[in-house]
């Protein structure tokens, strides 16, 4: 005898079925009365709900930077004013001159970009370095006779 022919004792057969049903027997699977055991139960999900009480962000300017990029640094507007008064003159203004002077400080650990503003007077010689500015300031700034790079 070979192993490919081995018979086995009992046949394997399985029970017959048959076309009457079953299985889903007085109320179909859907439980008891109510809502729920109804034909075309169409019952709204409860986090549907709790989405529609949540208050929206209305407006799609000015308030869709905030959520599309959360973690976006403004410049941090400094005014001549500021500069004319905590530098000499002939200076040059650099971010880092800036910081040492505490006119602005670190955001998150990082340097933030900074932009100078035309108000205030500006009567010293200064060099702009590193920093956005304004045409205004810049006029001004050119007027007392200093320079930006």
């Amino acid at each position: 005898m070979q192993i490919h022919e081995v018979k086995r004792n009992n046949p394997n057969t399985k029970s017959r079925r048959v076309g009457r049903g079953g299985k889903r027997g007085k109320t179909s699977g859907h439980g008891t009365k109510g809502q729920k055991a109804r034909s075309g139960r169409k019952m709204r999900p409860e986090w549907r709900d709790i989405i529609k009480r949540l208050p929206k962000r209305r407006g799609y300017g000015k308030n869709r930077s905030r959520t599309v990029n959360p973690t976006r640094l403004f410049p941090v507007a400094i005014s001549l004013g500021d500069i004319s008064a905590s530098f000499k003159e002939g200076e040059i203004v650099t971010r880092e001159l800036l910081l040492e002077r505490g006119l602005i400080s670190r955001r998150k650990g990082k340097m933030p970009a900074i932009k100078i503003l035309g108000n205030g007077t500006l009567d010293k010689k200064v060099t702009i370095s590193g920093c956005l500015v304004s045409g205004n300031a810049k006029s001004m700034i050119e007027k007392a006779g200093g320079k930006v790079i």
